[in-house]
């Protein structure tokens, strides 16, 4: 029986470092990508692939129907992954750059995944894998719109794990922590979108922040390659009993712990100092 997968910001990163795997595991798997030159390239390479503007409702609709079309009407996993980083301060940042980060990261997910659990339900056994971040659970500076879809994403997992837990569908968040992708190139272009470095308090700041950006690598000691995230996304999609959360990188795990024992005076003392 065929089982098919949608994973969804396929053009790099860890969209794209999934799809060998996942077709190697036996599934057939459905990519999407926002730019057609991306979608294109993707078919070359021997791949089912749909265009997808998650700021677009009729492109969500469109590549939903297609999605039905080629499934015939029953899917067994959607893997939610694409999602941008909005950086600086809050106080620089104007409501519509809060709404956009929204509307890519939670609002585009959400409009993506009710359309699709339909075609879930149909499915003798479904999975559906969210991929979140450390900074859904521990926020730090500069990153306060990110930190929010993010933060906000894994309140919505945890409530549709619990509405689906009388059906057959099973729902899994990844948390990664630094991952080498090209989501420091993303995020300058949103920041030098919604930010004048030069008129904020915060200028020193921001000089450091693009500089870090600017960079084709993190140079974090802790940085995974995406292929990181790829051994607890096909254990979610084949264990019989995937975990509710899968995390990933040692920042990731410190803090899961650092958050349950520490109380928050001390917390904010740590987080205030982080990269």
């Amino acid at each position: 029986m065929s089982l098919w997968v949608v994973v969804t910001g396929c053009s790099s990163g860890i969209g794209y470092a999934s799809l060998a795997p996942l077709k190697a595991a036996g599934y057939h798997v459905i990519a999407t990508c926002r730019n057609p030159i991306d979608v294109e390239r993707i078919q070359n390479e021997g791949y089912q692939c749909v265009k997808l503007d998650l700021d677009d409702p009729q492109s969500i609709a469109q590549c939903a129907e297609e999605i039905a079309t080629l499934t015939q009407g029953k899917l067994y996993g959607l893997f939610n992954n694409a999602a941008y980083g909005q950086p600086g301060a809050l106080e620089d940042l104007p409501v519509a750059a809060l709404k956009a980060q929204f509307t890519t990261n939670l609002f585009g997910w959400h409009d993506l995944t009710q359309r699709l659990l339909p075609l879930m339900h149909n499915s003798d056994n479904a999975r559906i894998i969210q991929n979140s971040s450390v900074l859904g659970f521990a926020a730090m500076k500069y990153r306060g719109a990110y930190n929010a879809s993010k933060f906000a994403l894994e309140g919505y997992t945890d409530t549709l794990r619990l509405e689906l837990a009388d059906t057959h569908i099973r729902v899994s968040l990844i948390e990664p922590g630094p991952i080498e992708t090209r989501f420091r190139a993303n995020a300058l272009k949103a920041f030098l979108c919604w930010v004048s470095p030069e008129n904020s308090r915060h200028a020193e700041q921001y000089r450091l922040q693009i500089e870090r950006l600017e960079k084709e690598q993190s140079g974090s000691t802790f940085a995974l390659p995406a292929q990181a995230c790829i051994p607890p996304l096909l254990h979610a999609l084949n264990s019989p009993r995937p975990k509710r959360r899968y995390r990933i990188t040692t920042p990731t795990k410190v803090f899961a712990f650092l958050k349950r024992v520490l109380p928050t005076l001390l917390l904010d003392k740590i987080l205030g100092k982080a990269a």
